[in-house]
């Protein structure tokens, strides 16, 4: 573990943290709101926050060593996005098509999870590979 791994590990953890508040707190929390039972109201989520904390600290990290053991003397642009697209296809896209499948939430809502959980994914991933982008493959 190397200081850019660190450094990588610590601002991917800090927008992946910014970018679901964002996501599932600003722009979903109504329709999250208007589902009852099925998630816990935002003003009963404090004594669970440490659970998100701890969760985005390990897909940080975790982004970055995959990431890095991929890596190519290539355009980061390039790089990024496919990375990104990899990552959402392997987490937001199934998870949130199980969630569906498993319990009552409107497809709507699926959707732009889905959505907005793929774009994030596709932020972070040109984040990483610009952050490694004078890296060679290893």
């Amino acid at each position: 573990m190397d200081r850019r791994f660190v450094i990588a590990w610590v601002v991917i953890f800090v927008l992946w943290m910014l970018g679901g508040f964002l996501l599932h707190v600003v722009w979903l929390s109504g329709a999250y709101a208007n589902l009852g039972p099925v998630f816990r109201p935002l003003e009963s989520q404090g004594p669970f926050f440490p659970f998100v904390v701890i969760a985005h600290a390990l897909m940080a990290g975790a982004f970055v060593w995959i990431y890095r053991r991929g890596v190519t003397a290539r355009p980061f642009i390039g790089q990024g996005l496919r990375y990104g697209a990899a990552i959402a296809l392997l987490t937001a896209v199934p998870i949130y098509l199980i969630a569906y499948a498993v319990q009552p939430i409107p497809r709507g809502l699926v959707a732009r999870q889905i959505v907005g959980d793929s774009i994030l994914t596709l932020v972070l991933g040109l984040v990483v590979a610009w952050l490694h982008r004078a890296t060679r493959a290893t």
